[in-house]
């Protein structure tokens, strides 16, 4: 039976990428995304990050950092229940773009374009219902939340 702990050079690996999610930049990329973006289309993702702005500059910061740290998971780099059990942030990112990625694929006619992030996020979502049944329901209920209070602003 293969020992399914984490390697030292995959908590490495893990441990780099939270120190680099700890950059002054990427903060607020994520601090402005989680407060304030909620698209369901194109059009709003477009309304919500303009070409030029400083949110189209922290939408793409936030979303490469995911897609690389989801494209290590995927190649098995990362240990992947130490990664579900210590940075679910890759999926709520995943939960608000879902929507939107079909249409940025077509736009850019890049069929991939955020493919790391949907596979890591499925596999996320099987893992999640069989520890914890309900979680992600509830954290969608959290997420409509805080449309609510981000619309009042």
């Amino acid at each position: 039976m293969p020992n399914n702990e984490p390697t030292h050079a995959q908590a490495q690996l893990q441990l780099q990428l939270y120190d680099l999610r700890r950059e002054a930049k990427l903060r607020q990329a994520r601090e402005w995304f989680f407060q304030s973006y909620f698209a369901d289309s194109l059009e709003e993702s477009n309304h919500l990050t303009p070409v030029g702005s400083q949110e189209n500059a922290y939408l793409r910061m936030l979303v490469s950092y995911w897609e690389q740290a989801c494209a290590l998971l995927n190649y098995g780099l990362l240990h992947e229940d130490l990664f579900f059990e210590t940075t679910g942030e890759f999926y709520g990112v995943w939960d608000r773009l879902r929507k939107v990625v079909p249409a940025m694929r077509e736009q850019f006619r890049y069929p991939s374009m955020l493919a790391q992030m949907e596979k890591a996020a499925q596999r996320y979502e099987e893992w999640t219902n069989k520890r914890a049944p309900g979680h992600l329901e509830r954290m969608g209920q959290f997420r409509e939340q805080m449309r609510a209070a981000a619309t009042k602003r």
